[in-house]
């Protein structure tokens, strides 16, 4: 396929567009922080939005996508990792298992947005209900939930030992670069300084980073089955959200946004996929959600096998 063919000198120049406005960014930050503290985070904003595309690099690596040779996509992907926190070989065992598995009831656990079924949130008791809401309440999904995932549970590949040892040392390997990343800015600018401006940008890149995948999978319409009824490709293509967000927004999120062309072949670099859009127009009405729309998506908690859509917890309560 044509679109699936990496351009080393695209790759390298979208690396140099995301990652030096990032360190100009931070250099700005620095400068302004005994001047203007507000002004700080409002910069934060789009340093977060550049990390975040740095982020979408590392997952292209990932998928093998973003390079012709596997050695330059995996220590890309390393490196990356050490700016967004993330394990670079944990991160992409665990989203290969996501891709290969989403919209399946039987498989869920791997890389996804914990979702039950509203036969599954009834036979729970009242304690797993309650951690259930606690778990979907936009306040631990996308500010408390982000915050632990990236600079705590990302620590630790808990539950991947029959992997074998690659999760933990890609893990412990990261741990030790970011120490020796963070330890010389602490040493350069001092803790609290260091704090006070990469703390605001990790905090919004994960809790955009987390928004962007709730929405890509968590859409009124999208779809899920059991084992027996799955298909991949259908899964893929409408189990997928295409997330039409404003020209600038696709560009932070490097056409993260064209997930339903990702799922369907995760081996096209970001780049290259508006490409697929513009050559297939019959791809732009699949599984459409607006950013206006996206936000009522929040309210969608619980899948329906009856109705076969998303439902809130009140729409779950009125058909019991």
């Amino acid at each position: 396929m044509q679109y699936r063919q990496p351009d080393t000198l695209r790759a390298i120049a979208e690396i140099a567009v995301s990652l030096v406005p990032f360190v100009a960014l931070w250099v700005l930050m620095w400068s302004l922080i005994e001047i203007n503290y507000l002004l700080v985070l409002v910069i934060a904003v789009p340093a977060a939005g550049l990390l975040v595309r740095i982020f979408m690099i590392q997952h292209d690596c990932g998928h093998g996508s973003y390079f012709r040779y596997k050695k330059a996509n995996d220590w890309v992907g390393r490196i990356a990792g050490v700016l967004t926190f993330t394990p670079y070989s944990m991160w992409r065992r665990v989203h290969a298992l996501h891709h290969a598995n989403s919209g399946n009831l039987d498989k869920r656990g791997f890389g996804d947005v914990h979702t039950l079924t509203v036969d599954e949130y009834r036979s729970k008791t009242l304690w797993g209900r309650l951690t259930y809401r606690l778990y979907r309440n936009p306040l631990v999904m996308f500010g408390i939930g982000p915050a632990f995932l990236f600079l705590f549970q990302h620590r630790l590949p808990v539950g991947m030992m029959r992997a074998g040892w690659q999760p933990w040392i890609s893990s412990m390997g990261t741990n030790l670069s970011i120490l020796v990343f963070c330890g010389v800015l602490v040493w350069l600018v001092g803790l609290k300084t260091f704090v006070l401006i990469h703390g605001p940008i990790v905090l919004i890149a994960a809790s955009v980073g987390v928004w962007l995948f709730f929405v890509q999978h968590q859409f009124e319409d999208t779809v899920w089955d059991n084992d027996d009824d799955w298909n991949w490709h259908h899964a893929a293509l409408h189990g997928s959200s295409h997330y039409d967000l404003p020209r600038v927004l696709h560009w932070f999120t490097a056409n993260i946004g064209l997930h339903h062309v990702h799922h369907l072949c995760s081996r096209i670099p970001f780049y290259s996929l508006q490409r697929v859009l513009r050559d297939h127009p019959e791809l732009r009405d699949v599984s459409t959600v607006t950013l206006a729309e996206s936000l009522a998506c929040v309210r969608l908690v619980l899948w329906d096998s009856a109705q076969r859509r998303l439902v809130t917890f009140r729409e779950a309560n009125s058909t019991s």
